[in-house]
């Protein structure tokens, strides 16, 4: 409305009534919208102008409805005021305007002028009743029309008129409209607009915050076009969210629009902090086209069972263990590393940069910072030992408790850099309340390298460096991570997937592969996608796991030249079968946090796994199944300090439906709020000490049976060799054992100091320099002396009478060892 303008004719002047004669025909007036007198010749007096036509949209009404004949005096006068004429009483007057005289029927002027009075009196009331009703059927018409400007637009929004949509009054700018009409509402008193509902249908999205919360995914703010060749005015407040307890397909998720709200500002590259019930917005960078100036940095949480957001302004740092001296305000940064622990109660942001569109006050000629810091937010109603504040129990207040770690180990030293764009992941486990692992990362001048892995361990607020094994992904910026736990916990997996190289700039790169990190084993593995319908390469995308599926939401994948145009922006991959597909599937029976199922009663379970085996290609290097039971339970390039030298992840035992042992795997070191085995449960496992010692007796039998099996194949080889000697010495006239060890030639050679006793590994040899045997033992050379002499002179011809048999060894094992010895 406030832009809105009516056009109207004003109403015609008093002189244009005086000077219009009346019509000469009173005729009743008709049903048609358009409405006139006929004019006639005008009288002397008239000066040789028409009645101005009058036209009207309604019917006319009688005029009994309009004034009365007895009008009082005030408004007789009013009326008298308008027509510029005195003010005379009238006569009684018939109810209609049908009965009026016209001039026509006056009687002629009479000498006397009582003639000519009677006709001026008729004019006179004829002319004041035109007039009147003029200027009540106009007000009226203005009345009506301001009516109808006025509730039109309200009503638009309404089931009355339709679907709630732009104004139809007024002209509205852009190419597509990104949310509904701004609806206004009064609050304490003062007129506000209304939040309006997010749009979720735009044509690219990156950049943005997210969250996942009890099978929801929260998306805030971040860049959107409507086209595919925009490029400026891309930052927004928008706020919406995703089922995905819900199975929908990657052309039509289950999305919906939440308002946009008025008091947290529209950023990108921040971070979405999540307890079980609350969002926090941390950080993020202001819009450089149009320019607009940051705020000072104030919390905003979002309550998610009220649906409201609260504001806590100048928030300051606390002293703790390596953080800053506290007392500090909070600034914004963007383009860091976020990662919420639910579980402990704390969000994380690891380094990224500050610049004119992240801190209010720095000069656009001043250059951007790096930072390598990491802020932690403790959530309100949470204790944290590492703050001092919070010691002895103490719980944060409603707007948490921050520390900026800045001294934390090899933290300030200089191979640690300065970063932004990296990614960063929480995993349980080695250590008391689990370990920080950052990835990927860099500056406009240098980026990180993977195959060593920054890793902080959060009980001790200290940092530590950790080598990978196996070919790395190479250096990149803004991909997305998400980790799994095996369902044993053996092994925590890390998925990786895009990002782009920024090398060389203005020639960007945008990447589609996927990598997985193994915890503990380090060991870098790159998922095989040949075949599949790949997504576009992209960076700036946002990746959140639930029931063993990441979700992709949204990315860069270049500029418009690249003719890529709109891009759906939603994925999804599955992480035991590493195959990207159509449709995102829900699964029923996992709990709230959508943990494994071994793993419910801990919280130190990782949230999203439910429903997720190791996959094959990480079975292979690690061992186990899919299960879990890995193998390899260290880093490949041995840790020298720190929780990967000394911890061990958090594992659990797996159980059937029936109850059933199907898997037992070692204990866990002690971890915070967590009960490493038996699922929580304490006291002796009765069933595992069963299965330890049957398992034992096994592991006994099976070593008994072994040694008898080897003793029964030395001796069969000494019957035999007996059996062949004393052939040979009754044809040689030699003694009772001619010949036991040769050597042949190797290579040419006729050297003869390589020998074997064993029958199984006489190949011939391939090659120059590989050893080769005789299958048999040979004759003798003639004129020399048996290899070996006689030195099984003393064994007794009553041992080696008769073949032995295996189940002569397995009864009397003794007898066939001493026959071995003494031969």
């Amino acid at each position: 409305m406030d832009n809105d303008t009516t056009l109207y004719s004003p109403l015609p002047s008093d002189a244009q009534f005086l000077k219009a004669k009346a019509p000469s025909v009173r005729a009743r007036p008709t049903l048609s919208p358009s409405l006139s007198l006929p004019s006639e010749q005008t009288s002397e007096r008239s000066e040789g102008r028409s009645c101005r036509p009058r036209v009207s949209a309604f019917r006319e009404l009688d005029v009994d409805a309009m004034l009365d004949a007895e009008t009082d005096h005030a408004h007789r006068s009013a009326i008298d005021s308008l027509t510029s004429r005195p003010t005379q009483r009238l006569r009684n007057q018939p109810d209609s305007f049908d009965s009026l005289q016209s001039d026509d029927a006056a009687s002629p002027i009479s000498p006397n002028g009582s003639e000519t009075f009677s006709r001026l009196e008729s004019n006179t009331s004829e002319n004041e009743w035109t007039t009147s009703w003029r200027v009540f059927s106009s007000s009226r018409l203005m009345m009506l029309t301001l009516v109808l400007l006025v509730a039109m637009p309200l009503m638009y929004d309404t089931t009355f008129l339709g679907k709630a949509g732009p104004s139809i009054i007024g002209v509205k700018a852009g190419v597509i409209s990104r949310s509904g009409p701004q609806r206004k509402d009064f609050v304490n008193g003062k007129l506000v607009a209304r939040q309006a509902i997010t749009d979720t249908n735009v044509c690219n999205r990156w950049s943005q915050q997210s969250a996942l919360v009890n099978g929801t995914i929260y998306l805030y703010g971040g860049h959107t076009t409507a086209t595919a060749d925009q490029t400026s005015d891309t930052w927004n407040n928008d706020f919406l969210t995703i089922d995905v307890t819900k199975s929908w397909d990657i052309s039509s998720p289950v999305i919906a629009g939440l308002p946009q709200p008025s008091g947290p500002p529209p950023v990108s590259n921040g971070y979405l902090w999540n307890s079980y019930g609350v969002l926090y917005l941390y950080g993020g960078e202001y819009s450089d086209d149009p320019i607009t100036t940051p705020s000072p940095y104030s919390l905003w949480q979002y309550d998610i069972a009220s649906s409201t957001w609260t504001e806590t302004q100048n928030p300051q740092t606390s002293t703790g263990n390596n953080s800053d001296g506290g007392n500090q305000p909070v600034l914004g940064s963007a383009e860091g590393a976020g990662v919420s622990v639910p579980e402990l109660g704390r969000g994380f942001y690891f380094a990224g940069h500050q610049d004119p569109y992240t801190t209010p006050g720095w000069s656009q000629s001043i250059y951007r910072i790096y930072l390598k810091s990491l802020l932690e937010f403790t959530f309100p109603g949470y204790s944290n030992d590492g703050v001092q504040s919070l010691t002895g129990g103490k719980t944060a207040g409603s707007g948490g408790v921050w520390r900026n770690v800045t001294q934390g180990g090899i933290q300030d030293t200089a191979i640690f850099p300065n970063r932004a764009d990296s990614v960063i992941l929480y995993v349980p486990g080695y250590g008391q309340d689990g370990i920080l692992v950052s990835m990927a990362g860099g500056t406009n001048v240098s980026f990180t390298q993977m195959n060593v892995i920054d890793v902080y361990d959060v009980a001790s607020s200290t940092w530590y460096r950790q080598s990978t094994s196996g070919a790395y992904p190479i250096l990149r910026v803004n991909p997305c991570v998400v980790a799994l736990s095996a369902p044993d916990g053996s092994s925590t997996n890390i998925y990786m997937y895009g990002g782009q190289n920024l090398i060389p700039y203005g020639n960007q790169t945008q990447y589609s592969d996927m990598w997985i990190l193994t915890v503990p084993s380090f060991t870098w593995i790159q998922v095989d996608t040949s075949g599949q319908s790949v997504p576009p390469g992209r960076s700036g995308h946002t990746c959140n796991i639930w029931n063993g599926q990441i979700v992709v939401v949204g990315g860069y994948t270049g500029p418009p030249s690249n003719g890529l145009g709109c891009d759906s922006g939603f994925y999804v991959f599955n992480a035991t079968s590493l195959q990207w597909q159509n449709n995102y599937n829900a699964l029923s029976g996992g709990d709230a946090q959508n943990q494994q199922l071994s793993q419910q009663k801990d919280a130190s379970g990782l949230s999203g796994s439910y429903g997720y085996q190791v996959p094959v290609a990480v079975q292979s290097v690690i061992g186990g199944k899919g299960s879990g039971g890995a193998t390899v339970t260290a880093p490949a390039e041995s840790a020298t300090a720190g929780p990967l030298a000394t911890g061990k992840a958090i594992t659990y035992t797996l159980t059937d439906s029936n109850g059933a042992i199907v898997t037992e795997t070692g204990t866990a070191s002690t971890t915070t709020g967590s009960s490493a085995s038996n699922n929580g449960k304490s006291g002796p496992n009765v069933g595992a000490i069963v299965a330890g010692v049957v398992a034992g007796c096994f592991a006994v039998l099976a070593g008994y049976l072994g040694f008898c099996a080897w003793v029964y194949r030395r001796q069969l080889a000494l019957y035999k060799n007996h059996v062949a000697m004393s052939q040979r010495a009754a044809a040689a006239g030699g003694g009772e054992k001619s010949a036991f060890l040769a050597a042949t030639p190797s290579g040419g050679s006729s050297a003869r100091n390589q020998y074997s006793t064993d029958q199984s590994s006489r190949n011939a040899g391939s090659g120059a320099g590989s050893s080769g045997y005789t299958p048999v033992p040979p004759l003798p050379v003639a004129g020399e002396a048996p290899i070996g002499g006689n030195s099984t002179a003393n064994s007794s011809a009553e041992d080696l009478a008769g073949e032995p048999s295996f189940v002569g060894v397995l009864l009397n094992p003794r007898r066939s060892l001493r026959v071995i010895n003494r031969d």
